[in-house]
């Protein structure tokens, strides 16, 4: 698939759910979450059915996430399920890691049915070492959780972790050097990503913001000049860089500063209610649910919603254009 820009869609993001067991203050910042009905969340055959046929289409890569895609029930078995599907080449996985290291009814950790279901990497939030910042940041203290369910995931054998860090001035700016040397002895990627205008007005404001370039300023005056390694692509719009001495790679992922950012973009993100968007930072999203769910709808008939709504694909995000939010991250899809 290739939308009128000329962006080659190879790549599926899918949330499977809008429930998380954390707040975090740019996805989910207030309790009063009012959680979609379960008749109105695509179940796991609607999904597999939209992977099939997207992959039919050119689509290689999959990433599920949520909310928090652990708290959905037989998960596991569902990976499985995407593993199969022919045309699947890649599977990634997105969590907060705090539920990694919850045993599984085999006695398996869940990290390990990651691995074992075909997941070959997974992304980790973390912002933060500091257990009162993580508090703070996600309304739960789940730390000690998430270094623990890195190291379950590392332990399962997973073949790529990364572990990513929202950029925020004024609460996480002078842990930078700490979190790389973290990631530089868990032998895990760290990217590093610029605060975005999503979930509510205030999430993002000029006093929180906090760009990658003054990130990377920030991180040389400790670490040398770090060296652009522009060959190194994760099938993301991360651009990484070198570590002076050490090797270490860090990603830098730079939404709201980087002019080129939506040049090489891949991706469509599919919500758990079945709103199938062509690019995160605009309110374009299609409902792929009223096609799926009449009963006279043919392979053929979604094939088609996927390519019009490929043909819709922006040729940039609206984030640096005074965009509004139409609603919260967690509804997206991380």
């Amino acid at each position: 698939m290739e939308d009128t820009h000329g962006h080659r869609i190879s790549y599926l993001r899918i949330s499977i759910t809008d429930r998380c067991n954390e707040r975090c203050i740019y996805c989910m910042p207030q309790e009063e979450q009012i959680w979609l009905p379960r008749a109105d969340v695509l179940d796991y055959e609607e999904i597999l059915r939209i992977i099939r046929i997207g992959a039919s289409l050119g689509i290689s890569k999959v990433r599920i996430t949520g909310g928090e895609p652990l708290t959905r029930r037989n998960v596991i078995w569902f990976l499985e399920q995407v593993s199969a599907i022919e045309g699947i080449r890649d599977l990634g996985f997105s969590t907060n890691g705090t539920l990694l290291t919850r045993p599984l009814p085999d006695g398996r950790s869940t990290a390990q049915g990651l691995k074992d279901a075909g997941v070959k990497s997974i992304n980790v939030s973390l912002d933060t070492l500091d257990r009162a910042t993580y508090a703070k940041t996600t309304g739960r203290d789940l730390l000690p959780d998430v270094i623990e369910g890195i190291d379950a995931a590392q332990s399962a054998g997973i073949e790529k972790i990364k572990l990513n860090t929202v950029l925020m001035r004024h609460r996480n700016e002078h842990e930078l050097w700490d979190l790389a040397a973290f990631a530089r002895e868990h032998d895990v990627l760290l990217r590093f990503i610029e605060l975005m205008p999503v979930s509510t007005t205030e999430v993002l404001t000029e006093d929180n913001f906090l760009s990658v370039g003054e990130a990377m300023a920030l991180l040389e005056f400790r670490l040398g000049k770090l060296i652009p390694r522009p060959e190194v692509k994760t099938n993301g719009p991360a651009a990484y860089y070198e570590v002076p001495d050490t090797g270490q790679l860090l990603g830098f992922i730079g939404a709201m500063t980087n002019l080129h950012f939506c040049e090489t973009c891949n991706k469509l993100r599919l919500t758990c209610e079945g709103k199938l968007r062509p690019c995160l930072g605009s309110h374009l999203e299609f409902d792929m649910r009223e096609v799926l769910r009449k009963p006279e709808a043919t392979d053929e008939d979604v094939a088609r919603f996927f390519m019009e709504v490929v043909e819709r694909k922006p040729k940039e995000h609206d984030f640096r254009n005074n965009y509004q939010p139409g609603r919260r991250m967690i509804a997206i899809g991380g």
